[in-house]
Protein backbone atom coordinates (compact mmCIF):
# COMPACT_ATOMS: atom_id res chain seq x y z
CA UNK A 1 0.00 0.00 0.00
CA UNK A 2 1.18 3.42 -0.59
CA UNK A 3 0.82 5.83 2.30
CA UNK A 4 2.01 9.41 3.26
CA UNK A 5 1.49 10.76 -0.15
CA UNK A 6 2.40 14.67 -0.43
CA UNK A 7 -0.81 17.08 -0.96
CA UNK A 8 1.58 19.60 -2.27
CA UNK A 9 1.87 17.91 -5.89
CA UNK A 10 2.57 20.27 -8.27
CA UNK A 11 5.69 21.80 -6.05
CA UNK A 12 7.34 17.93 -7.76
CA UNK A 13 5.16 17.56 -10.48
CA UNK A 14 8.06 16.30 -12.94
CA UNK A 15 9.69 13.92 -10.58
CA UNK A 16 8.61 10.72 -11.10
CA UNK A 17 6.06 8.91 -9.21
CA UNK A 18 8.63 7.12 -7.22
CA UNK A 19 10.09 10.37 -5.78
CA UNK A 20 6.33 10.87 -4.17
CA UNK A 21 5.33 7.46 -2.73
CA UNK A 22 8.40 5.74 -2.94
CA UNK A 23 9.54 2.50 -5.69
CA UNK A 24 6.87 0.03 -4.41
CA UNK A 25 4.10 2.59 -5.41
CA UNK A 26 5.70 3.14 -9.23
CA UNK A 27 6.12 -0.40 -9.86
CA UNK A 28 2.38 -1.07 -8.23
CA UNK A 29 1.20 1.05 -11.12
CA UNK A 30 3.00 -0.18 -13.73
CA UNK A 31 2.49 -4.29 -13.10
CA UNK A 32 -1.49 -3.14 -12.60
CA UNK A 33 -0.46 -1.30 -16.40
CA UNK A 34 0.94 -4.65 -17.51
CA UNK A 35 -2.08 -7.04 -16.00
CA UNK A 36 -4.71 -5.02 -17.68
CA UNK A 37 -2.77 -4.93 -21.07
CA UNK A 38 -1.75 -9.04 -21.20
CA UNK A 39 -4.94 -10.03 -19.29
CA UNK A 40 -8.08 -8.21 -21.19
CA UNK A 41 -11.62 -9.18 -19.81
CA UNK A 42 -15.08 -8.16 -20.04
CA UNK A 43 -16.28 -4.48 -19.69
CA UNK A 44 -16.95 -3.21 -16.21
CA UNK A 45 -20.62 -2.55 -16.05
CA UNK A 46 -21.75 0.37 -14.11
CA UNK A 47 -25.57 1.24 -13.50
CA UNK A 48 -27.54 4.49 -12.39
CA UNK A 49 -30.85 5.72 -12.14
CA UNK A 50 -31.26 9.58 -12.66
CA UNK A 51 -34.51 11.47 -12.37
CA UNK A 52 -35.79 14.74 -11.63
CA UNK A 53 -32.53 17.13 -11.99
CA UNK A 54 -30.20 14.66 -11.50
CA UNK A 55 -28.54 15.01 -14.74
CA UNK A 56 -25.68 17.13 -14.25
CA UNK A 57 -24.85 15.05 -11.31
CA UNK A 58 -24.68 11.93 -13.23
CA UNK A 59 -22.56 13.02 -15.81
CA UNK A 60 -20.05 14.34 -13.61
CA UNK A 61 -19.97 10.82 -11.75
CA UNK A 62 -19.63 9.44 -15.04
CA UNK A 63 -16.52 11.77 -15.85
CA UNK A 64 -14.89 10.92 -12.77
CA UNK A 65 -15.35 6.96 -13.57
CA UNK A 66 -13.41 8.02 -17.38
CA UNK A 67 -10.74 9.46 -16.10
CA UNK A 68 -9.09 6.90 -13.88
CA UNK A 69 -10.50 3.42 -15.11
CA UNK A 70 -8.34 1.22 -16.82
CA UNK A 71 -10.60 -1.58 -18.32
CA UNK A 72 -13.66 -0.53 -20.72
CA UNK A 73 -16.78 0.68 -19.18
CA UNK A 74 -20.31 -0.44 -20.31
CA UNK A 75 -22.84 2.66 -18.65
CA UNK A 76 -25.91 1.57 -18.03
CA UNK A 77 -28.45 4.75 -17.67
CA UNK A 78 -31.78 4.35 -16.81
CA UNK A 79 -33.48 8.02 -16.72
CA UNK A 80 -36.62 9.66 -17.41
CA UNK A 81 -37.50 9.74 -21.23
CA UNK A 82 -37.23 13.88 -21.36
CA UNK A 83 -33.20 13.32 -19.63
CA UNK A 84 -32.52 11.08 -22.78
CA UNK A 85 -31.63 13.70 -25.37
CA UNK A 86 -29.54 15.59 -23.11
CA UNK A 87 -27.57 12.41 -22.18
CA UNK A 88 -26.58 11.53 -25.62
CA UNK A 89 -25.89 15.44 -26.64
CA UNK A 90 -23.28 15.30 -23.26
CA UNK A 91 -22.08 11.92 -23.71
CA UNK A 92 -21.43 11.83 -27.60
CA UNK A 93 -19.25 15.01 -26.79
CA UNK A 94 -17.05 13.43 -24.51
CA UNK A 95 -13.66 11.98 -25.75
CA UNK A 96 -13.52 8.57 -24.51
CA UNK A 97 -10.78 7.25 -26.38
CA UNK A 98 -12.38 3.95 -27.15
CA UNK A 99 -13.12 2.69 -24.24
CA UNK A 100 -16.10 3.63 -23.10
CA UNK A 101 -20.33 2.51 -24.27
CA UNK A 102 -23.64 3.31 -22.80
CA UNK A 103 -27.29 2.52 -23.22
CA UNK A 104 -30.20 4.47 -22.43
CA UNK A 105 -33.29 2.72 -20.69
CA UNK A 106 -36.62 4.28 -19.51
CA UNK A 107 -37.62 3.99 -16.40
CA UNK A 108 -39.72 0.81 -15.60
CA UNK A 109 -41.27 -1.07 -12.67
CA UNK A 110 -43.67 -4.53 -12.59
CA UNK A 111 -46.77 -3.34 -14.21
CA UNK A 112 -49.11 -4.57 -11.29
CA UNK A 113 -46.66 -2.40 -8.92
CA UNK A 114 -45.30 0.36 -10.29
CA UNK A 115 -47.21 3.15 -8.52
CA UNK A 116 -45.93 1.86 -4.96
CA UNK A 117 -42.58 1.53 -6.43
CA UNK A 118 -42.30 4.49 -7.79
CA UNK A 119 -43.55 6.15 -4.94
CA UNK A 120 -41.34 4.88 -2.69
CA UNK A 121 -38.78 6.73 -0.82
CA UNK A 122 -36.95 9.21 -3.73
CA UNK A 123 -38.14 9.14 -7.69
CA UNK A 124 -36.85 6.32 -9.54
CA UNK A 125 -35.10 5.21 -6.25
CA UNK A 126 -36.18 1.69 -6.31
CA UNK A 127 -35.36 0.98 -9.63
CA UNK A 128 -32.03 -0.63 -8.48
CA UNK A 129 -34.05 -3.31 -7.13
CA UNK A 130 -35.20 -4.79 -10.61
CA UNK A 131 -31.34 -4.08 -11.85
CA UNK A 132 -31.11 -8.21 -12.08
CA UNK A 133 -33.89 -8.50 -13.84
CA UNK A 134 -33.93 -6.19 -16.26
CA UNK A 135 -30.40 -6.84 -17.48
CA UNK A 136 -30.67 -10.09 -17.81
CA UNK A 137 -27.33 -10.52 -20.05
CA UNK A 138 -25.54 -8.69 -17.29
CA UNK A 139 -23.08 -11.00 -14.65
CA UNK A 140 -22.00 -8.35 -12.82
CA UNK A 141 -22.80 -4.75 -12.44
CA UNK A 142 -21.59 -2.04 -9.98
CA UNK A 143 -24.68 0.40 -9.25
CA UNK A 144 -23.94 3.96 -7.79
CA UNK A 145 -26.06 7.32 -6.87
CA UNK A 146 -26.00 10.09 -9.17
CA UNK A 147 -23.83 11.58 -6.38
CA UNK A 148 -20.93 9.25 -6.21
CA UNK A 149 -17.27 10.57 -7.35
CA UNK A 150 -15.12 7.73 -8.22
CA UNK A 151 -10.94 9.44 -6.66
CA UNK A 152 -9.33 5.97 -8.09
CA UNK A 153 -10.08 3.61 -11.03
CA UNK A 154 -13.29 1.57 -11.33
CA UNK A 155 -11.36 -1.45 -11.75
CA UNK A 156 -10.40 -1.37 -8.17
CA UNK A 157 -14.11 -1.87 -7.07
CA UNK A 158 -14.80 -3.98 -9.46
CA UNK A 159 -12.03 -6.58 -8.53
CA UNK A 160 -13.93 -7.03 -5.13
CA UNK A 161 -15.77 -9.42 -7.46
CA UNK A 162 -12.95 -11.73 -7.10
CA UNK A 163 -12.63 -11.64 -3.65
CA UNK A 164 -16.40 -12.87 -2.89
CA UNK A 165 -16.55 -16.54 -1.30
CA UNK A 166 -19.29 -19.09 -2.80
CA UNK A 167 -21.96 -17.65 -1.02
CA UNK A 168 -21.66 -14.06 -1.55
CA UNK A 169 -23.41 -12.25 -3.96
CA UNK A 170 -23.31 -8.06 -3.70
CA UNK A 171 -20.88 -5.95 -1.28
CA UNK A 172 -21.34 -2.62 0.25
CA UNK A 173 -20.31 -0.65 3.01
CA UNK A 174 -21.93 0.00 6.89
CA UNK A 175 -24.31 2.71 7.02
CA UNK A 176 -22.41 4.06 9.90
CA UNK A 177 -18.91 3.22 11.45
CA UNK A 178 -19.85 4.93 14.87
CA UNK A 179 -22.79 2.99 16.28
CA UNK A 180 -23.37 6.30 18.60
CA UNK A 181 -25.08 8.30 15.75
CA UNK A 182 -25.77 5.25 13.60
CA UNK A 183 -29.48 5.54 12.42
CA UNK A 184 -30.38 1.95 11.98
CA UNK A 185 -29.52 1.22 15.37
CA UNK A 186 -31.09 3.74 17.03
CA UNK A 187 -34.55 4.42 15.00
CA UNK A 188 -34.71 1.58 12.71
CA UNK A 189 -38.11 -0.20 13.38
CA UNK A 190 -37.35 -3.45 10.70
CA UNK A 191 -34.81 -5.91 10.71
CA UNK A 192 -30.91 -4.55 9.34
CA UNK A 193 -27.63 -6.08 8.61
CA UNK A 194 -24.86 -5.88 11.65
CA UNK A 195 -24.08 -3.64 13.77
CA UNK A 196 -25.42 -0.85 11.76
CA UNK A 197 -26.96 -1.50 8.72
CA UNK A 198 -25.58 -0.93 5.56
CA UNK A 199 -25.76 1.75 2.58
CA UNK A 200 -26.78 0.78 -0.91
CA UNK A 201 -25.33 3.81 -2.69
CA UNK A 202 -22.31 1.93 -3.83
CA UNK A 203 -23.64 -1.73 -4.67
CA UNK A 204 -21.34 -4.29 -6.14
CA UNK A 205 -23.34 -7.29 -7.37
CA UNK A 206 -22.84 -10.82 -9.06
CA UNK A 207 -26.47 -10.90 -11.05
CA UNK A 208 -25.88 -14.07 -11.81
CA UNK A 209 -25.91 -15.13 -8.28
CA UNK A 210 -29.00 -12.87 -7.35
CA UNK A 211 -30.52 -14.36 -9.92
CA UNK A 212 -29.81 -17.94 -9.06
CA UNK A 213 -30.10 -17.83 -5.17
CA UNK A 214 -33.29 -18.58 -2.84
CA UNK A 215 -33.48 -15.99 -0.31
CA UNK A 216 -34.42 -16.64 3.57
CA UNK A 217 -37.34 -14.01 4.54
CA UNK A 218 -39.75 -13.82 7.59
CA UNK A 219 -42.43 -14.13 5.79
CA UNK A 220 -42.88 -17.80 4.76
CA UNK A 221 -40.46 -21.03 5.24
CA UNK A 222 -39.90 -21.61 1.57
CA UNK A 223 -36.85 -19.70 -0.04
CA UNK A 224 -37.71 -17.09 -2.34
CA UNK A 225 -36.12 -15.90 -5.45
CA UNK A 226 -35.28 -12.34 -6.26
CA UNK A 227 -38.35 -11.40 -8.02
CA UNK A 228 -40.42 -13.03 -5.74
CA UNK A 229 -39.51 -11.67 -2.68
CA UNK A 230 -39.83 -8.06 -3.69
CA UNK A 231 -43.28 -6.99 -3.47
CA UNK A 232 -44.04 -9.15 -0.20
CA UNK A 233 -41.00 -7.41 1.80
CA UNK A 234 -42.78 -4.11 0.28
CA UNK A 235 -46.06 -5.07 2.00
CA UNK A 236 -45.37 -6.27 5.10
CA UNK A 237 -42.70 -3.12 5.84
CA UNK A 238 -43.91 -0.36 3.84
CA UNK A 239 -45.24 1.45 6.77
CA UNK A 240 -41.90 0.69 8.84
CA UNK A 241 -39.68 1.69 6.32
CA UNK A 242 -37.69 4.90 6.04
CA UNK A 243 -35.24 4.85 3.39
CA UNK A 244 -37.06 2.61 0.53
CA UNK A 245 -34.94 0.32 -1.06
CA UNK A 246 -32.23 1.00 0.79
CA UNK A 247 -34.38 -0.76 3.96
CA UNK A 248 -35.57 -3.78 1.79
CA UNK A 249 -31.98 -4.94 1.34
CA UNK A 250 -31.04 -4.49 4.86
CA UNK A 251 -33.55 -6.39 5.75
CA UNK A 252 -33.13 -9.16 3.28
CA UNK A 253 -29.41 -9.57 4.14
CA UNK A 254 -30.48 -9.61 7.84
CA UNK A 255 -31.92 -12.76 6.75
CA UNK A 256 -28.86 -13.72 4.55
CA UNK A 257 -25.59 -12.35 5.76
CA UNK A 258 -23.48 -14.75 4.21
CA UNK A 259 -24.13 -13.10 0.74
CA UNK A 260 -23.34 -9.71 1.96
CA UNK A 261 -19.27 -8.93 1.46
CA UNK A 262 -18.52 -5.43 3.25
CA UNK A 263 -16.20 -3.19 2.31
CA UNK A 264 -14.51 -0.55 4.44
CA UNK A 265 -16.00 3.31 4.66
CA UNK A 266 -13.54 4.47 2.16
CA UNK A 267 -15.04 3.33 -1.06
CA UNK A 268 -18.28 5.00 0.32
CA UNK A 269 -17.44 8.41 1.76
CA UNK A 270 -20.51 10.29 3.07
CA UNK A 271 -20.76 13.45 5.03
CA UNK A 272 -21.17 11.28 8.25
CA UNK A 273 -17.71 10.45 8.30
CA UNK A 274 -16.71 13.61 8.88
CA UNK A 275 -18.94 16.44 10.07
CA UNK A 276 -19.02 14.95 14.33
CA UNK A 277 -15.57 14.25 13.84
CA UNK A 278 -13.44 11.85 11.50
CA UNK A 279 -14.81 8.28 12.15
CA UNK A 280 -13.55 6.52 9.36
CA UNK A 281 -10.16 5.08 9.86
CA UNK A 282 -9.19 3.56 6.57
CA UNK A 283 -9.66 6.90 4.55
CA UNK A 284 -7.37 8.51 7.32
CA UNK A 285 -4.94 6.17 6.53
CA UNK A 286 -5.10 6.02 2.66
CA UNK A 287 -7.72 8.62 1.45
CA UNK A 288 -11.17 8.26 0.28
CA UNK A 289 -11.59 6.07 -2.73
CA UNK A 290 -15.52 6.61 -3.75
CA UNK A 291 -17.35 9.59 -2.59
CA UNK A 292 -20.85 10.05 -1.91
CA UNK A 293 -22.53 13.40 -1.44
CA UNK A 294 -25.77 12.26 -0.18
CA UNK A 295 -27.77 14.92 1.11
CA UNK A 296 -27.54 16.94 -1.71
CA UNK A 297 -23.89 18.45 -0.59
CA UNK A 298 -22.36 19.13 -3.73
CA UNK A 299 -24.95 21.78 -4.15
CA UNK A 300 -25.71 23.97 -1.21
CA UNK A 301 -23.08 25.56 1.26
CA UNK A 302 -23.57 23.15 4.22
CA UNK A 303 -20.32 20.81 3.42
CA UNK A 304 -18.09 23.18 1.40
CA UNK A 305 -15.36 20.50 1.33
CA UNK A 306 -17.62 17.83 -0.60
CA UNK A 307 -18.75 20.58 -2.87
CA UNK A 308 -15.14 21.44 -3.82
CA UNK A 309 -14.33 18.30 -4.90
CA UNK A 310 -17.17 17.50 -7.00
CA UNK A 311 -16.61 21.42 -8.74
CA UNK A 312 -13.32 20.17 -9.37
CA UNK A 313 -14.17 17.20 -11.12
CA UNK A 314 -16.91 18.60 -12.62
CA UNK A 315 -15.21 21.90 -14.02
CA UNK A 316 -12.50 19.55 -15.40
CA UNK A 317 -11.87 19.41 -19.25
CA UNK A 318 -10.48 16.19 -20.54
CA UNK A 319 -6.93 16.43 -21.85
CA UNK A 320 -6.00 18.67 -19.47
CA UNK A 321 -3.36 18.69 -17.39
CA UNK A 322 -4.68 16.63 -14.17
CA UNK A 323 -1.68 18.20 -11.79
CA UNK A 324 -2.43 21.62 -12.85
CA UNK A 325 -5.80 21.98 -14.33
CA UNK A 326 -8.05 19.58 -11.19
CA UNK A 327 -5.01 18.91 -7.97
CA UNK A 328 -3.77 22.52 -7.63
CA UNK A 329 -6.87 24.71 -7.90
CA UNK A 330 -8.52 22.00 -5.52
CA UNK A 331 -6.16 21.70 -2.94
CA UNK A 332 -6.32 26.03 -2.72
CA UNK A 333 -9.92 25.43 -2.53
CA UNK A 334 -10.03 22.47 0.32
CA UNK A 335 -8.03 24.82 2.37
CA UNK A 336 -10.39 27.38 2.26
CA UNK A 337 -12.71 24.68 3.99
CA UNK A 338 -11.03 24.56 6.91
CA UNK A 339 -13.28 25.75 9.30
CA UNK A 340 -15.62 23.38 8.86
CA UNK A 341 -14.94 19.51 10.77
CA UNK A 342 -14.66 17.84 7.23
CA UNK A 343 -12.83 20.41 6.22
CA UNK A 344 -10.27 19.81 9.13
CA UNK A 345 -9.65 16.88 7.54
CA UNK A 346 -9.11 18.13 4.32
CA UNK A 347 -6.21 15.57 3.22
CA UNK A 348 -8.35 12.78 3.11
CA UNK A 349 -10.09 13.87 0.46
CA UNK A 350 -7.21 14.90 -2.39
CA UNK A 351 -4.54 11.95 -0.37
CA UNK A 352 -5.95 8.91 -3.03
CA UNK A 353 -7.11 11.52 -6.22
CA UNK A 354 -3.08 12.62 -5.77
CA UNK A 355 -1.97 8.84 -6.47
CA UNK A 356 -4.60 8.00 -8.93
CA UNK A 357 -3.03 11.28 -11.26
CA UNK A 358 0.52 9.67 -10.59
CA UNK A 359 -0.37 5.82 -11.59
CA UNK A 360 -2.34 7.51 -14.67
CA UNK A 361 0.72 9.43 -15.69
CA UNK A 362 2.72 6.55 -14.52
CA UNK A 363 0.84 4.32 -17.12
CA UNK A 364 0.91 6.55 -19.74
CA UNK A 365 4.69 7.11 -19.37
CA UNK A 366 5.20 2.74 -19.45
CA UNK A 367 2.81 2.80 -22.09
CA UNK A 368 4.88 4.78 -24.96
Amino acid sequence: RCKNLSVSFWNSYWMLPSDVCGMNCFWEAAFRYDYMKTHPSEKMHLAVVACGERLEETVTMLRSAVIFSIKPLQFHIFAEDQLHESFKDILDGLPYEGKVNYTLYPITFPTESAAEWKKLFKPCASQRLFLPLILKDVDSLLYVDTDILFLRPVDDIWSFLGKFNSTQIAAMAPEHEEPRIGWYNRFARHPYYGVTGINSGVMLMNMTRIRRKYFKNDMTPVRLQWGEILMPLLKKYKLNITWGDQDLLNIMFFHNPESLYVFPCQWNYRPDHCIYGSNCKEAEEEGIFILHGNRGVYHDDKQPTFRAVYEAIKNYSFGDDLVHSLLQPLELELRKTMHTYCGKVYKVFIKQLTKSVRDLYARRSKGR
